[in-house]
């Protein structure tokens, strides 16, 4: 039966939409970039063959993500259009084969770039300050987001008086390697779910409304190409990028200039096997025609420009078998299954091991022991199951099937309600008090130097520490009893525990492992409240009427404070002298009730002094400004806020003004 043309044609798009949802909104993809040409492909070529079937809402027609709510949009002055993506050197040669064809001459050379794995985004600099960031968006309108822009220490805020008096600059905001593991780890031991891959990291980050969290989040920036600016800036791409660094923009320093299409081929390949040696992520390499006036000639579709191309490099994978599946239960009691492998090398290490996830998506891939699979690593960086091959399914196979009980502690199990963890109900499960033991003792948290994992192992397992307080009771002549433990390392450990009384009450608060509770809200938690007695007091409409706690973050710290077992434990840690209180500092009325926005660089103070000035004296700082700001503090090269604050009709002051408010 013949495929009707129009019915594939919006199945696909439905697909397409589906996948660009996934992966720009949700930062969650499900298929390979590869899978995902694939179909843009078949689209393409079913409404080539059925023009008359095209529409303006296509995925072919426009640049895939549309713009999160939360933030203004903002229209780009110069289209943000994709890029075609070629997989092997005969698609490259196709390629230069057209730009040969369009320009009518080989008089013509190549600048070839790393492709960065991160979030395209344009940067607006007028009269050398930068005014404004957005995301690319659907490539005509975009996301607002340049408070979270400004977080990112690369990008200068202004480019000095050489500047032109208007200057866009279009770059990729990425994360690198090292800040991704640490992002990753810091969102296990909390209990949330991880980021599949820098890429998705750092979108993650750049989307999130409080810059305060963006600005954690160590963001990295390379500048690639110029927008809108007056004037003639450049007649090459690489005189471009020049200018560029020499204003202060960070530039790939790998970028090179290749005479034809066999050179292009050269620097791809080398790139393929170098890659793993960056501290960052990439996925392939672009290349792009250099001269100008040419990329002007050869011009653009409604989609992608005619002078530009991606390479994408195939992910490394390599082909082992499933030995066995354990299954982890994490502190906050997730079951996650982790696949043991035959050892094999990918991507320039040995790997053993490799989680599976959760339970949906071990049904999903249908994973069973003894099944050859193939692996590869997301980002490079995670090692992760992609495909089982069941044509080499031994005889032998055993299904793995979901527990119905912990399998540390025997107790039963549920699944979260609409969610994808299953997860032991069981207060007792030492595999959990483990896992909290070592978050509590974390360097973020109480930071009890000398406790090592190994070292909580056997205190659980011998049972001489059955909760957080129970730390709080060792002594030298119980941790040497432990195996492979000197008089003097017992010393250090107890050394350890009694300073980690000193710390401060929102490092208490976070190292209480309370779900969605972390640093941040540690902190917002201390401040507001002032000691844990006022915390376990609190009702879920009082917290949610603090700023930044919503209702499900609310309800959570109500769960854990209304549960008899954890204020035993917190009365425990009262009684062994763990009793900080949030130490306010307030000086002043003078400014209660008012909310400041900084913006600029000041003379007399840094910016954690001036905000910390304002708190002390009762006001409170905001990093937007609005309608319901009073005052802009500026200094000098302010920026986007000095402008919107005189929009908005906000009194913008000064240093000065603002010393002889707090006077007294």
């Amino acid at each position: 039966m013949k495929t009707d043309p129009a019915e594939k044609i919006r199945s696909l798009r439905e697909q397409i939409r589906r996948h660009d949802e996934l992966y720009y909104v949700q930062n969650a993809p499900e298929i390979s970039d590869r899978k995902y040409d694939e179909l843009f492909g078949e689209l393409k070529k079913l409404e080539q063959q059925n023009p008359l079937l095209i529409t303006p809402d296509s995925p072919t027609q426009r640049v895939s993500e549309r713009p999160i709510e939360g933030f203004g949009q903002v229209t780009h002055s110069l289209p943000m259009l994709s890029i075609d993506n070629t997989y092997n050197a005969d698609e490259l040669r196709a390629f230069d084969e057209r730009i040969a064809k369009g320009l009518g001459t080989k008089d013509y050379c190549y600048a070839v770039e790393l492709k960065i794995d991160g979030l395209a985004v344009s940067l607006r600099y007028e009269k050398g300050r930068l005014v404004l960031g957005a995301t690319r968006g659907d490539g005509t309108t975009g996301d607002n987001v340049t408070n979270n822009i400004r977080t990112i220490r690369a990008i200068p805020l202004s480019l000095g008086d050489n500047a032109p008096a208007v200057l866009e600059v279009r770059g990729e905001v990425y994360m690198p390697k090292k800040a991704f593991a640490q992002l990753n780890e810091q969102r296990e031991q909390q209990g949330q779910a991880l980021f599949a891959n820098p890429r998705n990291a750092a979108a993650g980050s750049l989307k999130l409304l409080d810059a305060k969290t963006t600005s954690q989040r160590k963001l990295a920036f390379f500048a690639y190409a110029i927008g809108q600016t007056n004037g003639t800036f450049a007649k090459t791409h690489l005189e471009g990028l020049e200018k560029l660094k020499k204003f202060g923009l960070p530039v790939n320093p790998h970028i090179k200039k290749a005479a034809n299409i066999d050179e292009v081929i050269k620097i791809c390949d080398k790139w393929e096997i170098e890659r793993f040696k960056l501290d960052y992520q990439i996925d392939g390499m672009v290349i792009k025609v250099n001269n100008l006036n040419q990329r002007d000639i050869l011009g653009t579709t409604g989609r992608s420009p005619r002078w530009c191309i991606s390479y994408k490099f195939p992910a490394e994978q390599a082909q082992t078998k499933i030995l066995s599946i354990d299954v982890q239960v994490g502190k906050t009691g997730i079951l996650t299954p982790v696949a043991n492998f035959e050892p094999v090398q990918l991507a320039g290490t040995t790997v053993k091991r490799a989680s599976l996830h959760n339970f949906d998506e071990v049904q999903r891939l249908d994973v069973c022991v003894g099944d050859t699979v193939i692996i590869e690593k997301a980002g490079e960086i995670i090692p992760q199951v992609i495909e089982v091959k069941k044509d080499l399914r031994p005889k032998t196979a055993k299904q793995f099937l979901p527990p119905v009980i912990c399998p540390e502690c025997g107790s039963n199990v549920q699944k979260d309600e609409n969610g994808v963890y299953i997860r032991c109900i069981s207060s007792n499960c030492p595999a959990q008090l483990k896992e909290k033991l070592r978050y509590f003792a974390g360097r973020d948290q109480m930071d009890i130097e000398n406790l090592g994992p190994a070292i909580i192992d056997q205190l659980v397992d011998k049972k001489i520490v059955k909760d957080f307080a129970d730390l709080y009771k060792l002594d030298v002549n119980t941790l040497a009893e432990l195996d492979r433990m000197a008089d003097k390392s017992a010393w250090n450990i107890v050394d350890g525990i009694e300073k980690s009384k000193s710390q401060s009450l929102d490092r208490l608060i976070a190292a209480l492992g309370i779900r969605h509770v972390g640093i941040q809200n540690g902190e917002i938690l201390a401040e507001h409240f002032g000691s844990i007695d006022a915390i376990k007091k609190a009702t879920v409409e009082e917290l949610t009427t603090i700023d930044q706690i919503g209702p499900v973050l609310a309800e959570s710290i109500c769960q854990y404070f209304g549960d008899d077992d954890n204020i035993k434990i917190i009365d425990k840690l009262v009684a062994a002298g763990i009793n900080p209180e949030y130490k306010k500092t307030k000086q002043s009325d003078a400014l209660a009730g008012k909310t400041f926005v900084v913006t600029g660089t000041l003379e007399k103070f840094s910016r954690t002094e001036i905000e910390k000035a304002i708190k002390q004296n009762g006001g409170k700082v905001s990093s937007s400004v609005s309608k319901k700001t009073d005052y802009v503090l500026a200094g000098a090269e302010a920026g986007s806020k000095f402008d919107k604050a005189n929009q908005l009709g906000v009194k913008v002051i000064n240093e000065g003004e603002f010393l002889e408010m707090v006077k007294t």
